[in-house]
Order: structure tokens, then sequence, then C-alpha cells
């Protein structure tokens, strides 16, 4: 690579650590909070909030990498232009076609970050992180399990537990489900077991009754009382700490998208088309971190030298990045109605392209010698 690459190159890259680092710091920040919100209520300790947060990072730093791409071209773009050093550039015979190289091997490495990261760490961190919510949902419905005192999970819900076995069983256990007024339903059993189902923790009550009271205005009072030798009591839901009713896509891997298999459709309660256009928007995703770039150097090239500076043309850069933005936005909308227009998750990118490479021919184009586009 000549020594004016390097250079341009080393420059972009240090801008680029400088805003992806406060930019990270300010967008994690931002999630954490409601976070660090939910964990600590629920009496957790803080290396399950470290670990919680560092899961998060992942998605945060892809979402934050083109935009911190977009941020370091534009502003090392405006100091080269400020100090004269794209002028001397100029001078030296190289067109914005040359100098849009390091930027264009600058973008490339920022998009392959972001594969890295949509492809890999992302789905995995999304993985771990559902699992470890599910165990921690468990963890919490099992704070609300201790003997010897009465225990309001929720508004209208008393729960007593006599004593705890060694072996787990819970003994001599009341249950009074009031939440309703109009029909109430006392629950004892000599013993329990605490269960694993599909929609989180069950209470399985061993040998007991169940009384249900319904009141009306219409008729009197109603105790019904009903025997069991065994009843199942969804405690999980009870207290909004079940599992999750399903995997996400997004917990995925890309290779396993493309070729969903039955067993993962299951889980997600997803059809094939849906997988496909879950991966293709992955695939299409790190192509806006070059789009990004070119952007922030091609637009402030247009318009040649002002002593008024280049606000005008980073103002345009700016709109550009947000209709890109948007038009990205709108085109996974419009894939999500319908998987089978996948396609179009990649047209952002050509369209892109395409301005950045109107941009860099409207600014290689020959000048007059009155001048033309200096203020």
């Amino acid at each position: 690579m000549p020594r004016i690459d390097r250079y341009i190159l080393s420059q972009l890259l240090t801008l680029f650590g400088f805003f992806a680092l406060v930019l990270v710091s300010v967008y994690w920040i931002n999630r954490a909070v409601s976070l660090f919100d939910d964990l600590l209520r629920d009496g957790q300790t803080a290396l399950v909030v470290l670990e919680f947060t560092a899961l998060t990072l992942p998605l945060v730093i892809s979402v934050v990498l083109p935009v911190a791409a977009f941020a370091a071209t534009a502003y090392g773009t405006n100091r080269l232009s400020g100090e004269s050093e794209l002028v001397a550039m100029q001078a030296a015979g190289l067109s914005p076609w040359r100098m849009a190289r390091p930027v264009l091997v600058f973008g490339l490495f920022v998009g392959l970050l972001v594969a890295v990261l949509v492809h890999g760490l992302v789905p995995m961190a999304r993985a771990r992180l559902a699992d470890r919510q599910t165990e921690i949902a468990e963890n919490v419905t099992a704070q609300f399990l201790r003997a010897g005192s009465f225990q309001y999970p929720v508004d209208g819900v008393t729960l007593f537990i006599r004593d705890i076995a060694s072996d787990g069983r819970l003994l001599d256990l009341f249950i009074e489900d009031a939440r309703d007024p109009a029909d109430q339903t006392v629950y004892t059993s000599e013993e329990a077991l605490i269960l694993r189902g599909d929609s989180g923790p069950v209470l399985v009550l061993l040998q007991g009754m169940a009384q249900n009271l319904q009141r009306s205005d219409a008729a009197p009072p109603r105790l019904s009382v009903t025997r069991f030798q065994e009843f199942s009591y969804d405690i999980g839901g009870m207290i909004g700490g079940g599992s999750r009713k399903g995997r996400d896509l997004r917990d995925y891997g890309t290779l396993q998208l493309l070729n969903a298999d039955q067993q993962m459709l299951q889980a997600t309660g997803a059809d094939a088309g849906q997988a496909q256009r879950e991966a293709h928007e992955r695939i299409a995703q790190p192509l806006l971190s070059p789009i990004a770039a070119m952007v922030g150097f091609a637009a402030l090239l247009v318009g040649g030298y002002s002593r008024f500076g280049v606000w005008r043309q980073v103002l345009f850069a700016i709109v550009l990045l947000i209709g890109a933005q948007f038009s990205t936005n709108a085109a996974a909308q419009q894939a999500g109605r319908d998987p089978a227009l996948w396609p179009i998750l990649y047209m952002p990118a050509l369209v892109g392209a395409g301005i950045c490479v109107v941009l860099l021919w409207w600014s290689a184009r020959p000048r007059g010698p009155s001048g033309k586009g200096a203020a």
C-alpha cells in the first residue's frame, strides 16, 4: 500500500476507534439502565448484572460501528481539507477516485468487523442471554418458596409452606388465589414438588384439596370442594417468571437459518421463508458500513474549497446517511410482511453505492477557470 494510502487509513482508524468508543458507551449505557433496574429489583448479584450487560455488547457494537465509520470519515476528511492536505493531494495529481481507495479499504474493514459480529458473536450472545434469562426467572420463582412464612408473589395470591424437606419436597403447602374476588380458590396439600414445565416452573400438589368459592349477585355464594391425588399449579406464570415460549430466529447462526430444519422451525414458530429473510438481513447489514464511510468522504468533496467551511457538505452527508437508514428500515419492514421479498434487503446498499459513485464523479468533473464550485 502506498504511503499516502497508509497515512489516510491510519487517520481514519484512529478517529474510528475514538468515535466507536464514545458511541458504544453512550448507546450501551442507555440500554443498560433498564436492565440494571430489572436485575437489581429481582435481587440479583453484581456478577449477574455484569454478565447480562456484557452479553448485550455485541449487538450494541454491531449497530454503532457503521455510524462510527461515517463520523470518522466525515471528520477526517474535514480535517484533511482544513489543513489543506486534500488540496496538496489534488495538486500532486490524485483524483477523487484515487483518494477514495483508502476510504474504501477502511469501509471494507469496518464491514468485516460488522459481519463477524452479526454472523457469529451476536447470535451466540443472544442465545446465551436467553438461556440465562430463563435460569434467572426460575431462580426468582424459587425465592418465593420459603418455609415458615406467608408469601405474597402477586396481589391476591397468598402462599405458605410449613417446611422444605432435604430432598426438595414442600411439606404442608397452602395457596389462596383471590385475584378474582368472584372466583376464589384455596389449595392445600400434604406435599408438593417443583417441576419444570413448558411455560416455566410448575408446582405439583400431592394428596390435597381445592376449595372454590364463587360469588354472584344473582345467586348466593357457592362453595365446592375437590379432593385430588395430584394437581399441577403454574407458579411460574403466576408470578410472571415463566420461561420463554420458544426461541427467537435471531438466536441461531446464519447457516442454520439458510438451511432451516424442522426442529428449529418448531422451536421458533417460524417458517422457512422467515428464516431465510433473517439470514439475508444479516448478510446485507455489513454492506452498509463501506457505504457509510464512502458517503462521509465523497459528500465532503462536492463543492470544492470554501473559506466558510464544509458545513453544508456535512449536513448533506448526514441527510444521505439518514436516508440510507430509513430505506434499510423500510426494506426490512417490507420483507417482514412478505419473506419472499428478501432481495429488496440489498437495495439500500446498491442505491448507496450508486450515490457514492455519482458523488465521486461530480467531485472529479473538470472545473472552469472561473472556479465554479468555490464559494
